[in-house]
C-alpha cells in the first residue's frame, strides 16, 4: 500500500486498468494457444505450444505493470509504456489486413494509445513520483 495519502489520480488508475486489459488478453489468448496446441490439431502442436507459453508469459509483465501503478510505484511505467508501444506492432499488422481483422486492428491501436496518453500525462507521472526533465541541482 501506498504510504502517501493522497487520493489515487484517475488517470493513473486508468493505466493501470488498460495495462491489466492487455495483460489479461495477452494471457487469455496464450492460454487459449496451449490448450487448443494440446488437445486441437494444429499444423505444428509445438508451435502452438511455445506461442501460447510465450504469450502467458509476456501477459505477466503488463499485469505487474498495472499492480505497480496502482499501487503508485515509479518502476511500473516503464514495462506499462514498452508494452502499449509494442502493442502498436500487431494493431498495425491487423489493420492492413482484411475482413474481421480491421476491427481488431482498430481496438487494438485505440487501447496502446490511450495507454501511453495516460502515462505521459503530467498527473500521472507526478502521482508516481517522477520527476520532469529540467534542470538539475549541483
Amino acid at each position: 500500500m501506498s504510504t502517501d495519502q493522497t487520493p489515487r489520480p484517475a488517470r493513473l488508475a486508468a493505466a493501470a486498468a488498460v495495462s491489466g486489459l492487455e495483460g489479461l488478453a495477452l494471457v487469455a489468448y496464450g492460454v487459449y494457444m496451449l490448450v487448443m496446441g494440446l488437445l486441437g490439431r494444429p499444423d505444428s502442436p509445438s508451435q502452438a505450444e511455445m506461442g501460447g507459453v510465450t504469450l502467458i508469459a509476456l501477459g505477466v509483465l503488463p499485469l505487474a505493470a498495472a499492480r505497480g501503478l496502482l499501487r503508485r510505484r515509479s518502476w511500473s511505467r516503464g514495462p506499462a509504456l514498452i508494452t502499449h508501444l509494442i502493442a502498436l506492432i500487431p494493431a498495425w499488422t491487423l489493420l492492413r489486413s482484411s475482413g474481421a481483422m480491421i476491427p481488431l486492428g482498430i481496438v487494438v491501436a485505440v487501447v496502446a494509445v490511450t495507454g501511453l496518453v495516460l502515462l505521459v500525462n503530467p498527473t500521472t507521472t507526478e502521482a508516481l513520483g517522477i520527476r520532469g526533465a529540467g534542470p538539475r541541482d549541483v
